[in-house]
């Protein structure tokens, strides 16, 4: 569907290894770097806290 058919790309093993190659350096660039907090309750406060959009709507936060 995307790229070239399977059967082109492992016709040869030269190929097969830049296919290979290409995947892994696509999957370790597209994962983001860990922030450089050293603190885990800044860490926390910078991370805001989830609410639930579902949830009905009350006068007290829920916890």
């Amino acid at each position: 569907m995307f790229g070239p058919r399977l059967t082109t790309v492992f016709a040869s093993r030269w190929k097969a290894l830049w296919w290979a190659g290409v995947v892994l350096v696509t999957a370790y660039c597209s994962i983001p770097a860990p922030e450089d907090t050293p603190d885990p309750a800044a860490r926390q406060a910078a991370q805001p806290r989830h609410v639930n959009p579902w949830a009905k709507k009350t006068g007290a936060p829920a916890e």
